[in-house]
């Protein structure tokens, strides 16, 4: 059963005639979704310190900073939208919820997007933020020595493809990798892709739309840094806790990688919020579940910071 607050908000937006992502442009479509966020988002809770800062390279940071005092460690976060939409207002809610929840800092990461800026430029934006965020931790009176990577949908992607070149750089592994519902294969092909293709906010249509504008070349498919679950070894990782919705189309690639990340010697907690759909997570002022999906990643947080 689709969760009741989840299908009076796909109601409500069918009766007000909200425009499908793929009908629209991608300025268009990154307006609607800022705009949109005030309905189902409720007011920033306060933390301690919202700073703004800039990777050596430029990309826009924005730091999060607990109320508490102490040199914290941090969860470099990337936001969703398919590559393509969303920003650090889109998702300075949630991350501001993380930050309390985790009892962690939070640095989001305001990774360039598609069109403009197609594969891998993400990819290179989140992995250069973290590097980043580890040589200037002691400068922020943060603990380099314990950061964690995350991300919704295209930033979960991201995070997974992170962990890997972290890995294969030979540097150190992050605590723990947040999935939360992630795009682990592009090629799409999951029974999740069929059973949920419509009516569920993420589509198959704006699943090709996103798709589209970061790869558009398909050969991009298979590349594992556009789909982790690819990757030829997935050993060696950090800590992985895999958030998934059941009437999510990405649903089961996301468990598809728990299996892969698990069958190759790493430590998963694997969730299925089976009543959800794609997104809910951010919707706290609507659906009740994100409140719980929240707080089971701040407390899955606290245990990889070691407390």
């Amino acid at each position: 059963m689709l969760d009741p607050q989840a299908r009076a908000l796909i109601d409500l937006m069918v009766e007000r005639a909200v425009p499908a992502v793929h009908t629209l442009t991608p300025a268009e479509a990154r307006r609607f979704y800022l705009e949109r966020r005030f309905f189902t988002q409720p007011e920033p809770p306060a933390v301690g310190e919202v700073r703004a800062l800039r990777t050596d390279g430029g990309v826009p940071l924005r730091l999060y900073r607990p109320a508490a005092a102490g040199v914290h460690p941090v969860l470099v976060y990337f936001h969703g939208g398919g590559w393509t939409i969303g920003d650090l207002d889109t998702h300075d809610v949630l991350c501001r919820q993380l930050c309390d929840a985790a009892g962690a800092a939070v640095l989001a990461v305001d990774y360039r997007l598609a069109p403009e800026h197609r594969f891998p430029a993400a990819v290179d934006d989140c992995l250069a933020a973290v590097r980043w965020l580890r040589r200037e931790a002691a400068a922020l009176a943060l603990d380099g020595a314990r950061v964690a990577i995350g991300g919704d949908s295209a930033g979960g992607n991201l995070a997974a493809a992170v962990a890997l070149l972290l890995r294969d750089a030979g540097e150190a592994a992050p605590a723990l990798q947040l999935l939360i519902y992630p795009a682990t294969d592009q090629r799409a092909g999951a029974p999740s892709h069929r059973s949920n293709a419509q009516g569920y906010l993420l589509t198959a249509d704006s699943v090709a739309w996103y798709r589209g504008h970061y790869l558009p070349d398909p050969a991009q498919w298979t590349d594992w840094r556009a789909s982790p679950l690819l990757a030829p070894d997935l050993s060696r990782l950090p800590p992985a806790l895999v958030l998934t919705a059941g009437f999510d189309p990405l649903r089961d690639e996301g468990r598809q990688y728990a299996d892969a990340l698990s069958a190759a010697g790493n430590r998963v907690q694997y969730v299925c919020f089976e009543r959800q759909v794609h997104g809910f997570i951010t919707m706290s002022k609507v659906i009740d579940e994100a409140r719980t999906a929240v707080a089971l990643c701040g407390a899955v947080l606290r245990q990889a910071f070691g407390g």
